[in-house]
This record gives structure tokens, C-alpha cells and sequence, in this order.
């Protein structure tokens, strides 16, 4: 199964005056402080196909190098909604999906009714700052479901997806509270709750998909590709840590994602 289309639009190489590797080029997707995701990005990049300008052969191609956005992350959140807008629907054309990005998670009957209790806390100081307001969450893509009848009359959030280009503590962090929060103050039943990266090293994906369930599973845009990139490796920890989050069915192939959402 290979990468979505998207992926080698995104996925690709920029200059770098200064990294671990001494490279002229680096992938957009690695950590330029960190030789073995240097290393890992640019096995993913070269079994995409993705021209590599630091290497010493010419471009059998003849075609000119096409550099990648300069914010792929924004693309990532666009491409992702875009793909299962138009998969979901093909897929099972019976439902009536909705795919959206950066919706407020009020707007869907499991947290409808946050919208009164914020308009409490609102009016109170004392609130504010007791009870604070992050749970008023947008996801970066929100699946629905229109046409199954609720309390509230909005439509079920079928799943929250977290679009992170590449997966760092912070940004870790931020993914296991909201999803938390989500998982607190939902009524009804609980969204997918997934998180869709291009991260090329298994030991950070690994700090995403392990847990205890806020986070359902972790889906990678290159999943073949970089899985490639690290049986080629001689770094037997990174193999470990992959083995260890494909084995569990902690991490997967972003392919399968639409076809879980139809199956669930």
C-alpha cells in the first residue's frame, strides 16, 4: 500500500546552513538537530520518490526540483479533510458525513451543551478562573453524522482528528489534553479520537501512540515508506519502538483511516 497522493506534495527537501548531518538539503519533516531523523526523513523521501538535491548523482530526470510549502503543517489539516470528505462518501454514500476543519466541538450533540455551561462561566470571574475554558476545543478535522437523531438536534461527532506534522513533546501534550477534555465532557458516545502525523522517528511517534486511551490511534501519511526507511536502519531502538507501535495497532497506515471511520 503506498503513501496518499498528498504526501509527496508535502514531504520533500529545503536548505539548511546549519544541521547534525552536514547537509546542504534536509527534509522538511526532520529534526535538524537529530542525525538519525535526518537520517530516517531522507529514506522515507527516497522510497516516495521525492528528488533528493544533497545527493551526488544528477536528476535522472531532467525535471526541476519542486521545493514543498514552506507551512505544510496548514496543507497537512487541508489535505486530510479534503481525502476523507471525498473517501467517506465513496465509501459508504448511506451516511451523511461531514467533514470539517477547525469546528468548534459545541457544535455536535456530545458537547452541545458545553455551549450553556460557558456562557455561565462567562458571566462569572470566579468561574473563569476556576473552572477555566479549554474545553471549548476546535479539533483540526471533525468528522460528523447528520441524518441519526439526537437530544440536541446536532449532528454526532464521529471522530476528532489532530493534524501534527511532526510529533515533539509539547505538541504531545497538547494532543492527550484536549482529547481528555474531550473524553470527560462528552455525553453520549465517544468520538474516534486519532492524531494524523508525518513524524520520521518511531521513538517520538511512540510518545504519541503509547498511552492510556486518550488517543485512540496515531496515523502516519508514509507509513510504507518509512517503515522501509527503518528496516534499513542500523538503529535498533528506533526499530524496536516501531516495532512495538505497529505490533500493538498503536500506529497505522493513514490509508486505513477511512475505512476504520466507515467500519466504526
Amino acid at each position: 500500500m503506498t503513501a496518499p497522493a498528498f504526501a509527496a506534495q508535502l514531504l520533500g527537501w529545503k536548505q539548511s546552513s546549519k544541521n547534525k548531518a552536514g547537509w546542504n538539503w534536509v527534509p522538511n519533516v526532520a529534526d535538524v538537530d537529530n542525525v538519525e531523523s535526518l537520517t530516517l526523513a531522507a529514506g522515507m523521501l527516497d522510497n516516495l520518490g521525492v528528488l533528493s538535491p544533497h545527493h551526488a548523482s544528477p536528476n535522472p530526470t531532467g525535471k526541476p526540483l519542486v521545493l514543498p510549502p514552506s507551512n505544510p503543517g496548514s496543507h497537512l489539516e487541508n489535505q486530510v479533510r479534503a481525502t476523507l470528505d471525498a473517501d467517506l462518501w465513496s465509501l459508504d454514500p448511506a451516511r451523511q458525513w461531514e467533514v470539517r476543519r477547525g469546528a468548534l466541538i459545541t457544535d455536535y450533540a456530545q458537547y452541545a451543551h458545553l455551549t450553556a455551561i460557558d456562557a455561565l462561566i462567562r458571566a462569572d470571574p470566579n468561574l473563569r478562573v476556576t473552572v477555566g475554558r479549554d474545553y471549548l476545543i476546535k479539533p483540526d478535522v471533525v468528522v460528523g453524522l447528520h441524518g441519526t437523531p439526537t437530544v440536541t438536534a446536532h449532528p454526532w461527532m464521529h471522530a476528532a482528528v489532530s493534524c501534527k506534522w511532526t510529533i515533539r513533546s509539547d505538541r504531545v501534550q497538547n494532543i492527550r489534553h484536549e482529547f481528555g477534555q474531550m473524553i470527560r465532557h462528552r455525553r453520549g458516545r465517544q468520538p474516534h479520537l486519532v492524531t494524523v502525523t508525518a513524524e520520521p522517528l518511531p521513538t517520538r511517534l511512540a510518545s504519541i501512540a503509547r498511552g492510556t486511551g486518550e488517543v485512540d490511534a496515531t496515523y502516519h501519511v508514509a507509513f510504507d515508506e518509512l517503515a522501509a526507511a527503518v528496516a534499513a536502519s542500523s538503529n535498533q531502538g528506533q526499530q524496536d519502538a516501531w516495532a512495538e507501535v505497529v505490533g500493538q495497532g498503536r500506529l497505522r497506515n493513514y490509508n486505513l483511516l477511512a475505512d476504520s471511520l466507515v467500519a466504526w
